[in-house]
């Protein structure tokens, strides 16, 4: 059997693991609703969340603690049908104007098109680190987990366990690298029909408001700051020095091979004085 077959069925597998697996677990005790004038509300007593946005505004949630490093996953059920110009944003980010942060966006798109998932690494306020992807599955039709894998060494973006992104450590190069400001969780939703799907090109339809995207199964086995003190999980040595194995650089292969839509790291035209030092080692 060759390697992509394996993969294949392996991804098939998660797939189905990820669908199936439906954890317990009180969201309000974690999370905190942000904004929307009641468009974001804890259902199923606290089993889940769900945003919605509508032509007046949308919603966000934040979570209660910050945390510097650990591995965060949640369950999220995107925007169905036609959800062009929409984006559901799942990130970590630190407080200030010189932020760090770990960033998807997920944009929406036309009924029967592709979401297209946007991630970016921000350090000091500054991002320009922008990869996108197409997915091997519709997002919208069952819960899949979303994870932000971040240690000392490197930062892994995961869907369903698949390591789709990683961003390593190469301060000794001289890039930097966020690994001093605790972040928070934060996720919403909103309208950015400006440039959000197919450039800006395809606007809202707001004739097939409300739009709506739940969530479910938050987990943080981080390192939380609580009452300005940093406490760890015992289990921490399991992320805390985690880097992608032979496996796992064979997934992430496989996924840039074949669900890749844009890579900074390859924008020539964007940098014509040369594309930003960490490329030349990332790639």
């Amino acid at each position: 059997m060759g390697y992509n077959k394996i993969i294949i069925i392996w991804v098939c597998l998660m797939q189905i693991i990820g669908i199936m697996s439906v954890k317990g677990g009180n969201l309000v005790q974690d999370l905190d609703i942000a904004w929307g004038y009641g468009r974001g509300k804890f259902v199923n007593n606290g089993q889940l969340i769900k945003l919605t946005l509508d032509n007046f505004t949308g919603s966000g949630f934040y979570s209660k603690n910050e945390y510097l490093f650990g591995k965060i996953d949640m369950q999220i059920k995107l925007v169905p049908r036609n959800s062009a110009g929409t984006v559901t944003a799942y990130y970590l980010r630190s407080q200030g104007d010189a932020f760090d942060e770990i960033d998807y966006e997920f944009l929406g798109n036309l009924t029967g098109q592709p979401y297209t998932v946007h991630t970016n690494v921000y350090t000091g306020g500054k991002g320009d680190r922008e990869q996108q992807f197409h997915l091997w599955f519709d997002p919208t039709t069952h819960f899949h987990t979303y994870s932000i894998l971040w240690n000392p060494q490197t930062i892994i973006f995961e869907i369903d366990e698949i390591p789709i992104r990683e961003f390593k450590n190469l301060e000794a190069q001289g890039i930097p690298f966020p690994k001093f400001k605790p972040m928070r969780l934060h996720s919403s939703l909103w309208n950015a029909d400006q440039w959000a799907t197919q450039g800006g090109r395809i606007k809202t339809d707001w004739s097939q408001a409300p739009f709506s995207a739940f969530y479910r199964s938050f987990r943080a086995d981080a390192c939380a700051k609580v009452a300005g003190r940093l406490s760890c999980p015992p289990r921490s040595v399991t992320w805390m020095t985690r880097t992608p194995d032979g496996l796992s650089q064979g997934r992430l292969n496989w996924v840039r091979k074949n669900f890749m839509i844009y890579n900074y790291c390859t924008d020539f035209k964007r940098f014509p004085q040369g594309v930003p030092k960490e490329c030349h080692f990332h790639e």
